[in-house]
């Protein structure tokens, strides 16, 4: 069972490392920030497999934090977004 969820853990690191990528490369701000949501949502998923697979349970809370962390980023975001597009109208 461990090596399963090993290479779960292997899996969820790549898909940061593309989400990484797009972050750095995203052409627009909306998807620089779906990427960071994408960031978010997989470092989430990471935290779970991980204190699985190690048997500890303080990552649980981490991926807890992370988890609102990414919301607020997200809210943060589309805040921003809406008051430039009334300045614009």
């Amino acid at each position: 069972m461990t090596l399963l969820l090993n290479a779960v853990a292997a899996f969820l690191l790549l898909t940061l490392l593309v989400a990484l990528v797009r972050i750095w490369n995203g052409p627009t701000p909306s998807d620089r920030m779906l990427a960071s949501q994408l960031f978010g949502t997989t470092g989430v998923a990471l935290l779970l497999v991980l204190a699985e697979a190690q048997g500890l349970p303080a990552l649980r809370d981490v991926a807890l934090i992370l988890a609102l962390l990414s919301v607020l980023a997200i809210v943060g975001f589309v805040t921003r977004v809406v008051r430039i597009d009334r300045r614009e109208s």
